[in-house]
């Protein structure tokens, strides 16, 4: 006889626990909606209650918007920024003085007549008091005669300045751009080219100073870049001693840039050690007077029937910076080979060319 089993009822706990486990294991269903209630919702979306005129409006108010954009990245719309909001040291300038007079000239012409060119600035990622901040790309003079006629006049009108918003795409850009635009409109002196130069190359923006003068100076000859060189090599070495280095002309800038391709920097800056130099004129004297000593005198021609000039030898200051000077002595000539950059290997390598091209080889 088969046993039978007790059934017994279950308990308040047992329940729970079953309502519990069947809610875990049956996901939840979305409530039903009849397939007409989806139409209605996109019909709805898709309406615009706005009138044609108003819709016309709207499309050529953002297609108006879409273009002022476009031409803001461009640099084409005209800004009236705060002085207070232009950081004109954002960036290490290439121009070292202004003119004195020729700043009263610019300040009387804005007076006069207004700002007739913006500045060009480029957004800084600081924020002063929720506004934005701009580094000055270039018109400084602009910018530091408009700041002189505030600071005289106290008028509002001088509080703002036009500016064009550029984009540069690097820092190099923003750097070539500041030296084109003082190239154009006021001449640089040679040793401002050859300092910006060098700071650029200082401050990463180009691999190297010659690297720095082919991209800041792309339209000038070969041969004002190797004197930009020059005047670089003169600011690397002598910079920080010299109180007029934007005096210095060209061919004083040559001679001060051999001699320190020949190693005669420490003789040089002992020179403009001996005392301060009260302007630029008593200041390249100390130099000369330095460089007479270091340079080898020039020998007169003998008399006789060769040319004038013809046993006087010359000296060639390469821009590789090596500096080559021939002179005659009593057996014949001798060509000497100066600079930094000379060594054995390129010695060697100089006397095999001689020999080629005097048959010898």
């Amino acid at each position: 006889m088969a046993k039978r089993k007790i059934l017994v009822a279950p308990s308040i706990e047992d329940i729970a626990r079953l309502e519990d486990e069947f809610r875990r294991e049956t996901s939840p269903r979305p409530p039903l909606a009849a397939p007409i209630s989806h139409v209605a919702a996109e019909a709805a979306a898709a309406h615009d209650p706005r009138s044609a005129d108003d819709r016309a409006t709207a499309a050529r108010d953002h297609a108006d918007a879409t273009r002022l954009r476009e031409a803001e990245g461009k640099g084409l719309v005209l800004l009236e920024l705060p002085l207070d909001q232009i950081d004109a040291d954002a960036m290490v300038r290439d121009r070292m003085a202004l003119d004195p007079g020729a700043m009263t000239e610019l300040q009387a012409s804005i007076a006069a007549h207004g700002l007739r060119l913006p500045i060009e600035v480029f957004l800084l990622t600081d924020v002063q008091d929720g506004a934005p901040r701009y580094g000055l790309l270039s018109g400084y003079r602009r910018l530091r005669a408009v700041q002189n006629l505030r600071g005289v006049s106290a008028q509002g009108k001088y509080d703002t300045i036009k500016a064009v918003l550029r984009d540069p795409d690097v820092l190099g850009g923003a750097f070539a751009a500041m030296v084109e635009e003082n190239e154009i409109r006021a001449s640089l002196s040679h040793f401002e080219r050859g300092r910006i130069a060098v700071i650029a190359a200082q401050q990463g923006v180009f691999a190297s100073v010659e690297a720095a003068v082919d991209a800041l100076f792309p339209q000038a000859s070969k041969a004002k870049r190797s004197k930009v060189r020059s005047f670089a090599l003169i600011f690397e070495e002598l910079g920080d001693m010299l109180a007029f280095p934007e005096e210095l002309k060209e061919r004083e800038g040559l001679r001060l840039a051999t001699a320190l391709r020949d190693g005669a920097e420490g003789q040089l800056r002992e020179a403009l050690a001996e005392s301060v130099s009260r302007d630029a004129a008593e200041e390249w004297a100390r130099l000369e007077t330095a460089l007479s000593g270091l340079e080898p005198a020039t020998r007169k021609p003998e008399r006789g029937g060769r040319p004038a000039g013809a046993g006087r030898g010359r000296v060639a200051d390469l821009s590789a910076g090596v500096r080559l000077t021939s002179e005659p002595d009593g057996d014949g000539w001798v060509i000497r080979i100066a600079g930094k950059r000379v060594d054995g290997p390129m010695v060697d390598k100089l006397m095999r060319e001689l020999e080629r091209l005097l048959g010898s080889g």
